[in-house]
Parts: structure tokens; sequence; C-alpha cells
């Protein structure tokens, strides 16, 4: 209730936030005692004075948790040895609070090379010598899995690294797909799972719905807060997982989402991404672009240089003048080989299930997938391919086409938006007609579209509602099949 809200914010919250950060200034000092004169790359021996440093940082830390409403936490299992798994892997990943499993066995953690210079945090996540990651260094990520594979491969001299393979906050609701970072070192991990089973959910933080110091807040007013972390059976890899990384990633989640009771699906931080994007065409529940985007991760088909290899298909298919390809010449124009997940590629754009296809839609989707955000972008692209010779415009038909395709739906009618463009009422717009359009009126998606397709509004209402709280809504998948998915067009 709001008036226990209130109340809790001008007795309680003040209170443990003072702790919370006293603690904080108290570990401090012990932390970089701690870290001064330590190498980067050779663990020292763990000498009297730094087990005495390692004890009472716990010992803090636990303070702090306590006067932040978490009084006891529950603990299944058995936490494995270095020496007997280097990697341990947490999910579900959903809320900063999720530090506490670090602050509890000290594990290092992967985590971004900027972290390090943040006054008072820097040298608190520097004690649990992390595996840093740089985002100017372009060899980085190469860099991190061969740090991770030399400190999981040292027979235990390392910390363990406590690594949560999902790259991203959900909701809990399910497990997304595995990062391999964990995986590719081939050494046995053990599986750890955490719940926050409070009546009232206050920890969780995504990029949609409450922010930071909102989740901080409503937690910190919360009398108690439950926290429960089960070490599961450790995991060691056969001989064909320890070749692939992929397939070890994919049993471990599976044993993980039989702890928890949820189920998986094959969506992964890039794909929630593109279901969230802040571009001018907000994708609507329902479409079909994620599954289209699982297909082109699985296939390899993303390409480094985004830009320059859009503009060459756009240009290919341009040549080809609206001719439609069967499943043949949809893998010669990809240079790929003919498989299944090609064919249900290919389903996505099969019309009229005569076997046939537009490239030109393959290439705006593509376009979507790469470059979210980037509404305009797609919009030249795809006028430059259906556009004619003569003018350079396009039809109402065409447009239609278009938009139901970067958006992934099976319908959708534009005629509202297309004679608003139309002013000289010809039946045909240009690129530079539509940007112009569109430069006056930014949300032209909400004002012509959307109303004109009551459904599809109110679907694009749910993506991206505030209270929603969470991660893709209603894109789980529960076996990771793709039947009865619905066509572009």
């Amino acid at each position: 209730p709001m008036c226990l809200i209130a109340l809790m914010t001008v007795t309680l919250f003040p209170i443990r936030l003072l702790i919370a950060a006293f603690m904080m200034l108290l570990a401090w000092p012990f932390a970089f005692i701690a870290s001064v004169g330590r190498s980067e790359t050779t663990v020292e021996p763990q000498c009297l004075w730094r087990r005495l440093v390692d004890i009472i940082l716990r010992i803090i830390m636990r303070v702090m948790w306590f006067a932040g409403g978490f009084h006891w936490m529950t603990v299944k299992g058995r936490r494995a040895l270095p020496t007997e798994a280097p990697i341990l892997t947490l999910a579900p990943h959903s809320s900063y609070f999720d530090a506490i499993p670090v602050t509890m066995t000290m594990s290092s953690i992967v985590m971004k090379a900027e972290s390090k210079d943040i006054p008072l945090w820097g040298t608190l996540i520097k004690y649990i010598r992390p595996v840093f990651v740089s985002r100017s260094d372009q060899d980085s990520r190469k860099k991190t899995v061969e740090e991770i594979k030399r400190r999981a491969r040292s027979g235990g001299e390392w910390p363990q690294i406590m690594i949560f393979p999902e790259g991203t906050c959900t909701n809990r609701s399910c497990l997304i797909t595995f990062k391999p970072g964990a995986f590719i070192p081939a050494v046995p991990v053990q599986p750890v799972v955490i719940r926050y089973p409070n009546k009232l959910d206050s920890i969780t933080w995504t990029w949609q719905g409450p922010g930071a110091f909102q989740i901080l807040w409503l937690t910190l007013c919360q009398l108690h807060n439950e926290f429960v972390i089960e070490f599961l059976p450790i995991y060691t890899p056969s001989e064909e997982e320890k070749k692939n990384p992929a397939l070890f990633a994919i049993n471990v989640r599976r044993i993980m989402a039989k702890a928890l009771g949820v189920p998986i699906t094959d969506y992964s931080f890039e794909d929630c991404q593109l279901a969230m994007a802040e571009g001018q065409l907000r994708l609507p529940v329902d479409t079909c672009l994620l599954e289209f985007a699982k297909l082109v991760r699985r296939l390899g088909l993303k390409p480094q240089n985004s830009e320059k290899v859009l503009q060459e298909y756009g240009n290919r298919a341009r040549k080809l003048e609206g001719q439609k390809l069967g499943l043949e010449g949809f893998a010669h124009f990809l240079d790929v080989p003919v498989s299944d997940m090609l064919r249900d590629m290919f389903g996505l754009f099969d019309e009229h299930e005569d076997n046939r296809m537009d490239i030109r839609e393959y290439v705006i989707a593509l376009s979507v997938v790469c470059r979210p955000a980037k509404t305009l972008e797609t919009m030249k692209l795809a006028f430059k391919m259906f556009e004619a010779e003569e003018d350079g415009a396009i039809t109402e038909s065409e447009l239609a086409v278009i938009l139901k395709t970067a958006l992934g739906v099976s319908h959708i009618s534009v005629s509202h938006l297309f004679t608003a463009i139309d002013v000289d009422n010809t039946g045909k717009i240009t690129f530079d007609k539509f940007r112009n359009f569109v430069e006056h009126h930014q949300d032209f998606a909400d004002d012509y579209l959307y109303t004109e397709n009551t459904d599809l509004h109110m679907k694009g209402a749910a993506a991206t509602s505030k209270t929603a709280n969470g991660i893709c809504p209603e894109f789980s998948d529960h076996d990771g099949t793709i039947d009865g998915l619905k066509k572009h067009n």
C-alpha cells in the first residue's frame, strides 16, 4: 500500500541507505590494502593477513545486506571447490542484487574495464580479481575468453569465476540463450540458481520498468527480503561438449531451467534489444522478426560490416526487379547451402505458399535486425529496391509490403499514412517525400499507422508498456521449434 511505502520512505529507507553506504566506506580501506601492489597476472599465496581481510570483508558485506532487509539467506547444496569446478554459472540474472552471491563467495566476475575507475566501487571490485572486458579494444572479447581459459585451467590457483551466461537482466520468467564464454574453456562448471521468493517483486531490474534508484528505494522499504541460492551438482562436459561450447551451454541451461521450474527460450540478449529498440517503428509483440533474427544468428548470416553488405544486397535485389526466387535461388543469393533452417527462413517470406519469395523482403528484414533503431536507413534501402526507374517513386501497395516486412506482421493498412504523404494525389511517393514527412511528424507511426491498425497499435503499446518490467513479453518458445509462424506477408 502507498501509505506503508510513504511511512517506510521517511523512517526505514534513509536509515538502511546510510548503513549500506557506511559499510561500503568501511570496506574500502581493507580492499585497498589487500589490492596494493598485487599482480593482475599471477596469484599471491593467501597469507594470514589476506585471509583475515577476506573474512572482514565478507562480514562487512553481510552486515550491509542485513541492513538492506536480507536478514537470512537460504543456501541449498554444496559449493564446489575451485579444483572441482573453476567456473560457477548463475541464472537467472535479474538485478544488481545478484551481487549478493558474489560477496558471499568472493568469486571473480567478468565485467567492463571502465568499472575499475569508479571511485570506491572500483577498489572493491578489484579486490575480487575480476576479468575485465574493454569496450575500446576490438580484440577484447577474444582476450577475455583467453583469460577465462587461463584461470579456469590453473588447477584451482585462481579464485572461481562467477559468470551470468544470459548476459543481461531478465524478469526470471524463462532462461534466455546462454552466451558461450563460460563454456569455451571446456572445464567442469557448477550451475547455480538464485531466487527471490518475495510476495512483492521489487528486485527485478530490466531496461523496461522501474529504474535503478526506484528498485533500491522499493527494496529498502520492504521489512524483509528473501534470497535463496542453490548450488546444483557439478556438470562435467562430455568430449562432444568440449568441442561444441554451444551444446555445452544448452545442456547446462536445460538443467538450470528444470531446477527453477521455468521454460527456456532461444531468444538472446540481442533479440530482446531488437524488440525494445527505440526506433520510430516499434515492433509489435507478435512480430516474426524475432524468429527471423534467431534464424539469422543460427545460420551465421549477420554480417560484420552490415552497412556495406546491406547496400550490396540492396543493389543485387533491385536488379532482380521483383522477380520471385525459389529455395535454391534464395540459397544462391545468400551463398549458403540449403538446410532445414534455411527452409524455415524461406517459409517466413513465402507469402502465398507457392514456394516463391521476394528477396527484397529478406533485405528489409535483415536491415531491421542489424540496425533496429535506424528506421529511416531501412526505409531508404527499401525505397531504393522498390522504386520505379523513371520517377524513383513507389505505390501504396509497395509501401504496405515494405512496412509489414519491417514490422514482421502478416498484414497492415497504410492508406491513412500514404494519403498524408501523397498531398498531390499522384498515387506514388518518393523517399524524399517520405523523409520530409517523417521529419515533420516524428510520431508518424502512432499518428498515422497504428491508429488505422487498432490491433497492431494495442500490441505495439503492450511491447513498450512501462508497467511490464520484463524482457521480451510473450516471446518464449518452450521447445525451440518454430511451427506455426506468421508469414511476413
